[in-house]
């Protein structure tokens, strides 16, 4: 993964992506069990840098195919965050 950080310049990025994405994790799986809104939240914020990591692989010029895991992961999530919003608010 780091030589992927340093195929696209974002070095200094590096833990700052690494550390949202566990935090990410852990707040999906934490929500499940105690508060909704913490999932709610944590897929919002996955589904943002999933789309952020999208922009960063078309920019290099990715095609799509490289590119899709990110799209897909931020569908993922925004279709969670809005299930659970829609279901239990």
């Amino acid at each position: 993964m780091k030589s992927e950080f340093v195929r696209y310049g974002l070095t200094s990025y590096l833990k700052l992506v690494g550390t949202l994405q566990i935090l990410g994790a852990i707040g999906l799986l934490a929500g499940y069990y105690y508060e909704q809104i913490l999932v709610i939240s944590s897929a919002i914020g996955l589904a943002v840098l999933m789309i952020f990591g999208y922009g960063v692989r078309r920019k290099i010029k990715d095609n799509f195919i490289q590119s899709a895991p990110s799209f897909i992961y931020a569908i993922f999530n925004i279709y969670l965050a809005y299930t659970l919003y829609a279901f239990n608010y």
